[in-house]
């Protein structure tokens, strides 16, 4: 199945972070074959921190989504992640789970497609490298329509640093 990825990491060598979760990923039967641009973009959420990182991802995995997870968040652990943090602080390595297929999931522990990816200009633009016409099964809309609907401040503030490739994979 096809599973998109968004990454981002804000504290240490922000770049060299995101490869070594991509190759995490990789080396846990993640056949990883699209990459977005490389972006950083200013903290969401908690706003006294230092700006991220971000990138899109995609590839091919036999994994479940349930397996996927805990694969995400095993990556997270061992990268330094402190999981206890709270929630929209500065991070070493978040991934998250964007797409799988077109399922729809809705658990304790996990719901796919990710519910704020329409909300968020951070996320939405590198996936338009990748996805633009992809459909969110939930609310059918392309990738793309979302991210024209949202605030051109948010969009502005996305700011590609670096064309594809950007890392040595």
């Amino acid at each position: 199945m096809r599973v998109y990825f968004g990454l981002g990491s804000n504290l240490g060598d922000r770049l060299d972070n995101l490869q070594i979760a991509i190759h995490h990923l990789i080396d846990n039967g993640v056949v990883v074959d699209e990459f977005s641009h490389l972006y950083e973009t200013p903290p969401w959420g908690v706003l006294n921190q230092p700006p991220f990182l971000n990138s899109a991802i995609s590839g091919i995995s036999d994994l479940s989504a349930k397996e996927l997870l805990v694969l995400v968040k095993e990556i997270e652990k061992i990268m330094g992640r402190d999981m206890s943090a709270e929630r929209w602080t500065a991070r070493i390595i978040d991934i998250d789970i964007l797409f799988i297929d077109d399922q729809t999931i809705a658990s304790e522990e996990l719901i796919v497609p990710h519910p704020r990816i329409e909300e968020r200009a951070f996320v939405l633009v590198p996936l338009c490298d990748i996805a633009s016409q992809l459909v969110n099964p939930v609310t059918h809309k392309s990738q793309l329509d979302a991210l024209a609907v949202l605030d051109v401040q948010s969009k502005k503030e996305v700011k590609k640093i670096a064309e594809w490739p950007w890392a040595k994979i």
